[in-house]
């Protein structure tokens, strides 16, 4: 980066929107971290405090502010983004939306899917739908990330820049909050099974600090549209297993195929697997995951953690 920039993260208080805020300031980026109070923002940034579901909310904490770059952590419904394209356009340069390799729900390819598989422009938008219910967005999770990008494509252009950063399943840290990671060494540790498909699929992976390395760098580039985010390589359940395992010589893994039911996170009846071809074209250079695989589990398990993770990068 030539020169500092003013950088708007919305949400980013935990996981890896934490971490691309720190390093965004070690950049020297002005940054500023809009949420709706529950936690404070990082030292170094300014802290505006706002729900980003209230427009009005929204557009009285922002003021008269413009942006070099936005970053929205947090849009999970077309509503939000509906908002997100009236209050922001034209405040901002570029605006970078962290969508989800769940976009990808409804394919099903033994080959890692390239970002045109889900073309936002054809994606129908329905805002009547109840997305301010928990239930209902958690069910939907995927379709309204869908949606969102849906909207900001409808309207991309000069006055309104826009990509969506679809990520793949995040791991690592000693903060991961999802429990999926822990659920497996549960499990091993005790020999209890470990549900999964009968015929299960492969997905792809990326590492918490991996991802944060890619949001800061997709901030200062300017391509447009859908990017996959994901390490190279894809991951089975069972090599899951083993990385755990490691950390348990006396566990068991057992797999225990169920036809109907709820199955272990990371087994997948289908394969999700993203191709990232596209920001590798770009300049961006993914670890593998097979490299940094044994060191997130370390870090999520607490155990001592192995050589340095290398991010990426241009």
């Amino acid at each position: 980066m030539d020169k500092s920039r003013d950088v708007l993260v919305i949400g980013g208080n935990r996981y890896f929107g934490k971490r691309l805020i720190a390093r965004l300031l070690a950049a020297g980026d002005r940054v500023t971290v809009l949420n709706r109070g529950s936690s404070q923002a990082p030292a170094g940034a300014i802290h505006l405090v706002a729900d980003r579901n209230d427009e009005r909310s929204l557009r009285d904490a922002l003021g008269s502010r413009t942006f070099d770059v936005v970053v929205d952590q947090v849009c999970y419904t077309p509503r939000q983004a509906a908002t997100a394209r009236r209050v922001l356009s034209g405040r901002t340069r570029r605006h970078v939306m962290t969508s989800t390799v769940e976009v990808y729900e409804y394919e099903d390819s033994t080959t890692p899917v390239r970002e045109a598989a889900v073309d936002p422009l054809t994606v129908p938008v329905d805002l009547e739908l109840p997305w301010e219910d928990p239930e209902f967005l958690e069910a939907h999770y995927g379709e309204g990330k869908r949606q969102a990008e849906a909207v900001l494509a409808a309207e991309a252009g000069p006055e309104f820049p826009y990509t969506a950063v679809r990520v793949a399943h995040v791991l690592g840290g000693a903060d991961d909050f999802t429990g999926r990671l822990q659920h497996y060494a549960d499990r091993i540790r005790t020999g209890d099974p470990i549900a999964v498909p009968v015929v299960n699929r492969p997905a792809t992976y990326i590492h918490v600090e991996e991802i944060a390395a890619f949001l800061a760098w997709a901030a200062g580039e300017d391509f447009t549209g859908p990017v996959n985010a994901a390490s190279d390589g894809l991951l089975t359940t069972q090599e899951l297993c083993e990385a755990v395992a490691a950390h348990f010589p006396d566990g068991k893994t057992v797999l225990h195929p169920v036809e109907v039911g709820e199955v272990s996170p990371f087994s997948f009846a289908r394969a999700y697997g993203m191709d990232n071809s596209r920001a590798t074209g770009l300049g961006f250079t993914f670890d593998d995951v097979r490299r940094w695989l044994p060191r997130a589990v370390a870090e999520t398990l607490g155990e001592p953690l192995g050589e340095p993770l290398a991010t990426g990068g241009a």
